[in-house]
């Protein structure tokens, strides 16, 4: 069921793949993308295609405008940065609630090198950086140290943080940093036209997708199926302009074209769970190096025969429902892309119980350099099939709670 109270929605549906909570107005399926998801109720009584939770401002709350932060404008042009502050990021929130404490102090134009460690302490004393303008290299020091560079580049700068006591990178005494790296597999697109509602259109360029929540090998491995894991599906429905715009003109019949929009179509693509591996790794080159002389990521990162079995589970899947909505001319495509070209790389760092399996501890703390915190997509042991980076931010505000009652104690 669904309560509204005030600008939030409270979504009690019990869909175990998508834990309930209370999430922001979401932004109104259009008529075919609401036909698509009767259509797979009444076929597919397992499956719900429910709203994504996406990261928009719908209806914008006091604490919003406190930061400066505005409505979406259904521009659609989120990853280009949003003036408005209406898509969140750190620039429109975090960073101006950080900045009002007083305490915080951003230098732009830096480029991270290493972490510091001191010998005699055990501990990081700072950090290493280069000015990406100058050149000049300059060392901050610092009690604690939060790395989150992004899933490879804390590893690389894990990596490249070398010292008498860690010669394979800090906190690497077991070969484990930069190994057992994952990624989303979002290789299967399949797409068609549905005939109806040719006398429908919609307002505005909705900045988000539904979802097909996961159905696959929930809680437990399900005996038919030959893969682990399972994916969601992200969905949705369009109208393309007329056939005259397929081949553009000038005058009246470009203008004729404008006007009449083509047929709908509907589309599906995968974000599927990847199994991490240990041989799936990141190293340093021992030739290459970058414009600043810190050496390349190498990067062995590649798909296994469970990613292939998935993909063609989603293929079969997808085609069935589609077809059960009476969507023609459906096409399947495998982009065949390279691992993470497209987002969410996690691993490298991965938490565990012990210095032997792990380079993170359950608050994400170093084994071996107690006073360094990695809490970005690195510390990742699995991949799931849901967008991480809020999971991300949770178990950095996690941390980061434990970091200070640690230093109160004088841990840290």
């Amino acid at each position: 069921m669904w309560r509204i109270s005030s600008a939030y929605v409270a979504l009690g549906t019990g869909i175990e793949a998508m834990p309930d909570g209370e999430y922001m107005k979401p932004f109104p399926f259009n008529c075919a993308e609401e036909y698509l998801s009767q259509k797979i109720r009444e076929n597919f009584p397992d499956r719900h295609m429910v709203h994504a939770r996406w990261a928009h401002l719908t209806d914008p709350q006091e604490i919003h405008l406190q930061q400066g932060r505005g409505q979406c404008q259904a521009r659609n042009m989120c990853m280009r940065g949003c003036p408005f502050g209406g898509y969140f990021s750190s620039v429109s929130s975090t960073l101006p609630w950080a900045e009002r404490t007083g305490n915080l102090t951003i230098r732009s134009n830096s480029v991270v090198h290493s972490v510091i460690y001191d010998e005699e302490t055990g501990r990081a004393s700072g950090v290493k950086v280069i000015d990406a303008e100058t050149n000049e290299i300059h060392e901050f020091k610092a009690r604690i140290i939060f790395l989150n560079a992004s899933a490879l580049n804390s590893v690389l700068v894990l990596l490249n943080s070398k010292s008498n006591r860690f010669p394979k990178g800090l906190g690497n005494d077991h070969d484990l940093l930069g190994r057992y790296v994952a990624f989303h597999n979002y290789r299967g697109w399949v797409s068609g036209e549905l005939d109806q509602f040719q006398d429908n259109y919609y307002y505005g360029r909705n900045p988000t997708e539904p979802i097909i929540a996961n159905f696959r090998n929930l809680g437990k491995k399900e005996p038919h199926l030959p893969f682990v894991g399972g994916y969601t599906i992200f969905t949705g429905a369009s109208r393309g302009r007329g056939k005259e715009m397929s081949n553009p003109t000038f005058g009246e019949k470009f203008k004729e074209a404008l006007s009449e929009p083509g047929n709908w179509t509907i589309y599906m693509y995968m974000q599927g769970e990847t199994i991490p591996k240990y041989e799936n790794q990141v190293r340093l080159s021992e030739t290459e190096t970058d414009p600043f002389g810190i050496p390349q990521l190498v990067t062995s990162v590649g798909y296994d025969d469970n990613d292939e079995l998935m993909l063609q589970d989603f293929f079969t899947q997808a085609q069935s429902m589609l077809e059960k909505a009476g969507v023609k001319n459906i096409e399947t495509s495998d982009s065949e892309q390279a691992p993470g070209l497209d987002i969410h790389e996690m691993g490298g760092a991965r938490m565990g119980t012990s210095p032997e399996n792990s380079l993170l501890n359950s608050w994400n703390q170093l084994h071996g350099c107690k006073n360094v915190f990695v809490t970005d997509g690195a510390c990742m042991t699995s991949t799931g099939n849901q967008s991480p980076s809020l999971l991300y931010m949770a178990l950095t505000a996690r941390a980061a709670n434990f970091a200070v009652e640690e230093f109160r104690k004088g841990n840290l």
